[in-house]
């Protein structure tokens, strides 16, 4: 693949009960130090190497599938949508896309999946680390809006203190209603995408 454009696709937040799935592509234009999968990294040096990669990489995009997608399609069909949006909004096209997991997306591009492509890629750990970032800052805002539930601490996932929450207050708009701990539980109301802004972010295709 000499001389391809290498996009390396990744999500975040597909096992979360709460919240978005959110996807990266990522084309590198030159190697960064310290890549890594994104859940080997703490919280601020995540939060460091996406400001670089989104500072120096060739073209970059995060996007989301909804939590109405999630409930409508599964979360494996909104996982590999929010990946298609990804790819489909980087500012310059890639000629190649290698994907984390077993999965193809179908974006119309020569695909390669990779499992554990995070531990082995470095354009599919710049993705993965983007997704992360992208996923846990809009959870953080999230928070605010649906107090109680501790998003900005867990991430949507399902901890015991999430599940506490869950119990006492019902689910909120943000919550995955088609997975089992939120399936049968009452609804606190509200539209399913209030406060939850669309997310797609891209840049710089120089």
């Amino acid at each position: 693949m000499k001389g391809d454009l290498i996009a390396g696709v990744d999500e975040a937040g597909r096992g979360c009960l709460a919240g978005p799935v959110v996807a990266a592509a990522v084309i590198l234009a030159a190697p960064i130090d310290g890549l890594r999968d994104s859940k080997k990294r703490s919280p601020a040096r995540r939060a460091r190497l996406a400001e670089q990669i989104r500072q120096t990489a060739l073209a970059w995009s995060v996007a989301q599938a909804s939590v109405e997608e999630i409930d409508r399609l599964n979360i494996l069909q909104a996982s590999l949508l929010a990946m298609r949006r990804a790819v489909t909004t980087l500012p310059r096209p890639p000629t190649h896309v290698r994907v984390d997991g077993n999965q193809d997306p179908h974006v119309g591009l020569p695909t390669t999946c990779v499992i554990g492509g995070d531990g082995q890629h470095a354009e599919i750990m710049a993705a993965s680390i983007l997704a992360k970032v992208a996923r846990d800052e809009l959870l953080c805002r999230l928070d605010a809006a649906h107090p109680g539930y501790g998003l900005a601490r867990h991430k949507g996932y399902g901890t015991a203190g999430h599940l506490s929450a869950l119990q006492a207050l019902g689910p909120s708009p943000l919550h995955r209603m088609s997975f089992a701990p939120c399936a049968g539980l009452r609804s606190v109301g509200g539209s399913p995408v209030a406060g939850h802004p669309p997310l797609t972010l891209a840049g710089p295709g120089r």
